[in-house]
């Protein structure tokens, strides 16, 4: 038997290729009024679990990792809070579709067939989940996102390299720099992956240098760290359908089509009076994953228009893991290389500053 100084157990899941490990032990609740309260909880007092299994060894660039915890509104059946490489994320959808697949297929919540509804507690606020279920299996998660809406369209950037670059900065459940890959010499294509990082790093520290949106309603919440690029919108049969990619620091493409980023697609869209309410959107990822949006209704946050988005996709569980770290491991909040992990410049604004914002 392996001795250890911390065991954490994990079920491994990826929705459209996204890999979105959920920790369903080893990890006790924290202090906290609300869940963004728990998830700075952690960011600021307890980061090292963070590193510890997303970092090497352990982790890997792609990687994301769920923590369920108990909710705190009472409406919410589960809370659970989101790891990436450089930050805590209020809302992923992916992951709420990972999150959600782990807790019904092991049982946590029970499953109703053919349909089971249930509520996320997240750090972005309650998110509705509808999962349909056959046999045991959740073969599809929808869920209902917090309000998106844009803060800027055509906002103008200078990117040393490339020039002048249009930008839509938007909030999706998370910011979102949106930009037309036609602006680039760039390929939707997983071949073009490296340079697509490095356009989108680059972009996204200048657009970082420009602006700096703050979410009206909670402004702990601030600045930029996601950068998508988006192929043309085209119609089809059943609705509206594009591709896109989304860079996400430290300098990575999210391998599903992005949940968060497919909320803030449909904002600007709307925006744009390019996509109508009910409307369905076919979202697809660079290595030509689905997922369906699509709008609910419209709303305000604060002096902004915003969309109420809906967004449905798939996940599978992979593997059940216990991670362990042994007392004499010279490596417990794990490390990087240059050779996996993007040497990024752009720094990740959300932990609280001294003025609270």
């Amino acid at each position: 038997m392996v001795l250890s100084s911390r065991t954490i157990h994990i079920i491994s899941v990826h929705s459209a290729g996204e890999i979105g490990d959920v920790i369903v032990g080893g990890v006790l609740d924290v202090p906290g009024k609300t869940m963004f309260d728990k998830m700075m909880h952690f960011w600021t007092k307890a980061d090292e679990l963070r590193l510890l299994l997303l970092n090497e060894p352990r982790g890997r660039p792609s990687r994301n990792v769920n923590l369920i915890l108990p909710p705190c509104d009472p409406r919410a059946d589960a809370g659970f809070l989101i790891m990436e490489s450089e930050e805590y994320v209020p809302m992923s959808g992916s992951n709420t579709i990972c999150t959600t697949t782990a807790l019904l297929e092991t049982g946590m919540v029970k499953m109703q067939e053919p349909v089971t509804d249930l509520t996320l507690d997240t750090a972005a606020g309650l998110v509705p989940v509808i999962a349909e279920c056959v046999a045991g299996k959740c073969k599809s998660v929808s869920f209902d996102n917090v309000p998106a809406f844009v803060f800027h369209l055509d906002l103008e950037v200078d990117v040393p390299g490339l020039g002048k670059i249009l930008c839509d900065i938007a909030w999706g459940g998370m910011m979102y720099a949106i930009v037309d890959i036609a602006q680039t010499d760039l390929k939707m294509d997983p071949d073009d992956g490296q340079r697509i990082v490095e356009y989108g790093e680059r972009i996204k520290r200048a657009v970082q240098a420009t602006v700096h949106p703050v979410h009206p309603e909670n402004p702990r919440t601030h600045g930029v760290t996601n950068l998508a690029f988006t192929a043309p919108l085209e119609d089809s049969a059943d609705g509206k359908k594009a591709q896109n990619t989304v860079v996400v620091s430290p300098g990575r493409l999210d391998r599903s089509p992005c949940g968060t980023g497919t909320c803030a697609r449909m904002a600007q869209l709307y925006a744009r009076k390019q996509l109508s309410v009910e409307e369905p959107f076919r979202h697809t990822s660079i290595i030509g994953t689905e997922f369906i949006g699509s709008i609910r209704g419209v709303t305000k946050v604060g002096e902004y228009e915003a969309v109420l988005p809906r967004v449905k996709g798939s996940a599978w569980i992979t593997s059940f893991q216990q991670v362990v770290l042994d007392p004499t491991d010279p490596f417990p909040e794990g490390f990087r290389v240059g050779d996996s992990w993007h040497v990024s410049k752009v720094p990740v604004p959300a932990v609280p500053r001294a003025n609270g914002v």
